[in-house]
């Protein structure tokens, strides 16, 4: 009999402990690595072997530099030069820190395209409760659905896996990062022509995070990352166009939910293109649906693989990009962006490859990504065409706001090297407001039937 009872309690400890270790995304001895070893977001804290990547101490406080009324940031770097700068002629000396989307980029534009480096600063900083978010999903949350959703994440809602052990959960903390809550932007986007002429065109994008969302029941939102509204705000022909976006968390079981409401035609009609590769909203077919902040959406058509870290030159606290002291025409040029214009650091990143899986569909046949070990955004992603040929070179250009604490694009610019062109997304110099952070939002507002009247403001 006591044989037989230890027998069954042995049995149940180690149900019990095969319960606990699927509850737990990493033990608790190495989640305790946030904020020790790793910074409370999961980057090495420490500097790199010679200095050049300097230890992490923090980031930016709130104070660093002044904003403005309208919301736009003062340079805490105004003063700093270039160290150096990688042009046509001398890429292959720094090939080993460039993506294969840079060194494309110097052999189409070798006398234009340049890269100035800059100092290091690790500037990425998040608000305390961000960071204990973080430290919850990195003891709860799971991937799910080969790696197409999560569970144990709802209560944490950000950086789903802050010690990734996978490619998949390298994206899963671009996708699941902070945004800063409930944000309103007033940004452009131009598609110029392979001679540089363009046209802007304006958006108003309201995006809403479930826990800011006063009225939304909490078992409602347990599959929603965030709701997204833009509204085209010019030109004329195109203005008062809305797109509604209900982000779920596992697209595989609850594929995003999407709406329109087209102005002319005064309907609003469900929008299930607005994924993938469908096309990217007034983008002159120059991006995807799944374009949009580098990277968004469901994962379940790639497989992702885990190449490991590396240091890069990549864009990095990119203030001077997104001055209001810019007009667009000076960013805005024949090819590419004003280089003269961005700033690039050296910087340790996660290196993710997604290749197309047997019998699904896209136009990317292969992407390959490489994310800020600091932030989680997407710094630079290269993609291939059905042949294999690299066709278009997506950068993003980041700053963190220092004042609420959040990294966000200044601009995202992609390359089509094959034609010659290119999309610029995210611009606000010229617009009378930069970000307004917390503004208040009501599920009212995020409903198809609200974007009749969005569209007639």
């Amino acid at each position: 009999m006591r044989k037989q009872l230890f027998i069954q309690l042995g049995g149940f400890m180690a149900f019990s402990v095969l319960m606990g270790n699927a509850m737990a995304a990493v033990p608790a001895t190495e989640a305790a690595q946030l904020g020790t070893t790793l910074t409370p977001l999961g980057a090495e804290k420490g500097a790199n072997a010679d200095g050049s990547i300097p230890a992490w101490t923090g980031g930016l406080q709130p104070d660093v530099a002044l904003v403005d009324a309208n919301g736009f940031l003062a340079d805490p770097f105004v003063n700093e030069k270039p160290q150096f700068v990688i042009t046509g002629a001398n890429a292959e000396q720094y090939k080993d820190k460039l993506s294969p989307g840079q060194l494309a980029m110097f052999k189409r534009y070798p006398e234009s395209y340049r890269i100035p480096v800059y100092p290091s600063h690790r500037t990425m900083a998040a608000p305390q409760a961000i960071y204990d978010a973080a430290k919850k999903s990195a003891l709860n949350t799971q991937a799910v659905d080969s790696g197409n959703g999560l569970s144990n994440f709802s209560d944490s809602r950000y950086y789903a896996f802050p010690i990734p052990k996978s490619g998949v959960e390298v994206i899963w903390n671009h996708l699941t990062r902070y945004r800063g809550g409930n944000v309103r932007r007033f940004i452009t986007q131009a598609t110029p022509q392979t001679n540089g002429s363009f046209s802007m065109v304006h958006f108003q994008d309201d995006l809403a995070s479930p826990t800011d969302v006063a009225d939304l029941e909490k078992e409602k939102a347990s599959n929603v990352l965030f709701y997204f509204k833009q509204r085209v705000t010019e030109p004329s022909r195109l203005a008062g166009n809305v797109l509604l976006v209900h982000e779920t968390i596992d697209q595989y079981k609850e594929p995003r939910l999407a709406w329109v409401y087209n102005a002319g035609q005064r309907r609003v009609r469900r929008a299930p293109q607005v994924a993938y590769d469908g096309p990217g909203t007034a983008a002159d077919g120059m991006r995807t649906s799944d374009n949009f902040e580098m990277f968004n959406g469901a994962l379940d058509r790639y497989e992702w693989k885990l190449v490991g870290k590396k240091e890069m030159y990549i864009p990095y606290n990119s203030y001077k990009l997104d001055s209001p002291e810019l007009k667009y025409a000076d960013i805005i040029k024949a090819g590419h962006i004003n280089q003269d214009l961005t700033r690039y650091e050296l910087h340790r990143v996660w290196e993710v490859i997604a290749t197309l899986k047997p019998g699904e569909r896209h136009i990317y046949a292969k992407r390959h990504f490489f994310i800020d070990e600091d932030s989680w955004q997407i710094a630079y992603a290269d993609h291939y065409d059905g042949r294999g040929q690299l066709w278009r070179v997506g950068e993003g250009h980041p700053t963190v706001h220092y004042k609420q604490q959040v990294a966000t694009y200044s601009v995202e610019a992609l390359y089509d090297i094959i034609a010659g062109r290119y999309i610029a997304l995210g611009m606000k110099n010229e617009e009378k407001r930069g970000l307004e952070f917390g503004f208040k939002a009501t599920m009212a507002d995020y409903t198809p039937a609200a974007l009749r009247n969005a569209g007639v403001r």
